[in-house]
């Protein structure tokens, strides 16, 4: 009966930890805006937005979880130098340089601005961030940290909210905007997340949680692992559901001019008024700290693993928080303009090696999964030079699936094949 319930609170708390780790700022303000674009077909679009971001996200985890949370393992038939770098620009993107201090000055702009005007980003950041080094100094807390207290009180004040707004709504869903395509847009938004890189760092201090627990052998941690996926899953289903629906209500209103992160502003101020500006710098401050520390924690683990312990865990957390602490600074726009094209790259190469791994059985030839990943990176960096103005490539645009962001997935198929029929030798 104790193991039973012992299990069942492991499951609970690592669900809630993995729930948190992917519900950054960014996810709180993209569902809103969907469904207000979306108005009477707001739920087409809401559950193609989550099978893009949780579901890629969980498929990620689970990927890894096949490799006992090793991210290079997982990246392995890449080669050795390509898997290590690939993954460590990944824990970088997703850790230190970009997601980390982007939490920060999320949580400064979004919340804490509009509560205390006259509080200095500096003094701030020096603050948050000395919060996450406090609370990820000893590895094996952070899970059960996140898990058992930040999220239940994330859960509450994001039920306040919902709830707020589905008993007393603002209004009713109308006509979509103008050349909406429900589908399109919810696959799109979802993609553009690209929640599924943060599988990665996510998986590393999961199953290093799970073998502090006492799951030592992969059978074991595929027990709590599985159902612990879904309590993420449906936690995030439920709470972007909500989310979607406050967006959806206001179709109908007169708001102006309104962007991504005012709408959100708005509909809070409407349904709780002053109150809500606190209830809302609350939500944002709590899902960016429990993002923030799953990254900061993950990447320190893993680059103290890469170095052999010459770098110590605790080291590498200080230096995490002080160069979040830096770069949280320069502003959310300057650190998405500066990430943005490096995520790009990155996103496709590690979902053709995760869509792929769930075979690993069958496909053995690495040039297979190289000839997929060199494919995938050539079209990405095509669209990128396209994005950015450098290149004309019209027939990128042309590509199927291009106008719902996968671009890459023909080219990756094409590569694929390209690599099968490239002989290969293994080594003995």
């Amino acid at each position: 009966m104790k193991d039973k319930r012992k299990l069942f609170v492991n499951m609970l708390v690592i669900g809630f930890a993995l729930f948190s780790g992917y519900f950054g700022a960014g996810n709180l303000i993209f569902p809103p805006f969907l469904g207000r674009a979306a108005g009477q077909k707001w739920i087409v679009s809401f559950i193609c937005f989550v099978l893009a971001d949780s579901g890629l996200g969980m498929l990620t985890i689970i990927a890894a979880m096949q490799f006992s949370g090793s991210a290079r393992e997982l990246l392995g038939k890449l080669g050795i130098f390509s898997s290590t770098l690939l993954c460590s620009l990944l824990i970088l993107c997703t850790g230190p340089l970009v997601v980390i201090p982007r939490t920060c000055a999320t949580t400064f702009e979004l919340g804490i601005r509009s509560m205390f005007p006259g509080l200095s980003p500096w003094i701030f950041s020096f603050i948050f961030f000395l919060v996450v080094g406090l609370l990820t100094i000893r590895p094996t807390r952070v899970v059960d940290i996140v898990g058992r207290y930040l999220t239940p009180i994330l859960l509450i004040t994001l039920a306040v909210l919902c709830l707020k707004g589905i008993f007393s709504p603002l209004g009713t869903p109308g006509e979509p905007e103008e050349s909406f395509k429900a589908v399109r847009e919810g696959i799109l938004a979802g993609y553009q997340t690209m929640d599924a890189l943060a599988g990665i760092p996510f998986s590393i201090i999961i199953i290093n949680s799970l073998r502090n627990k006492g799951y030592e052998d992969k059978r074991s941690q595929h027990t709590v692992l599985m159902p612990a996926c879904f309590v993420a899953f449906a936690g995030l289903f439920l709470v972007y559901g909500g989310l979607s629906w406050l967006g959806a209500s206001t179709s109908q209103l007169e708001l102006g001019t309104v962007n991504q992160t005012s709408l959100l502003v708005k509909i809070t101020d409407m349904l709780l008024a002053r109150g809500g500006v606190i209830l809302l710098g609350l939500i944002v401050l709590i899902a960016c700290l429990t993002t923030a520390i799953g990254m900061a924690s993950a990447a320190a683990e893993y680059f103290s693993a890469l170095t052999k312990n010459r770098l110590s865990y605790r080291l590498l957390i200080v230096i995490t928080c002080i160069s979040g602490f830096l770069l949280s600074n320069l502003g959310i726009d300057s650190i998405i303009k500066m990430a943005a094209p490096i995520l790009e790259l990155l996103y496709p190469i590690l979902l053709t090696q995760v869509i792929l791994s769930f075979f690993r059985d069958k496909i053995k030839k690495p040039t297979i999964y190289r000839g997929a990943a060199l494919a995938a990176l050539i079209t990405a960096a095509a669209e990128d030079a396209v994005d950015m103005g450098v290149i004309s490539l019209p027939f990128i645009e042309k590509l199927p699936l291009a106008s719902a962001g996968f671009t890459w997935v023909l080219p990756a198929v094409i590569g694929g094949l390209v690599g099968a029929l490239i002989p290969w030798r293994e080594k003995t």
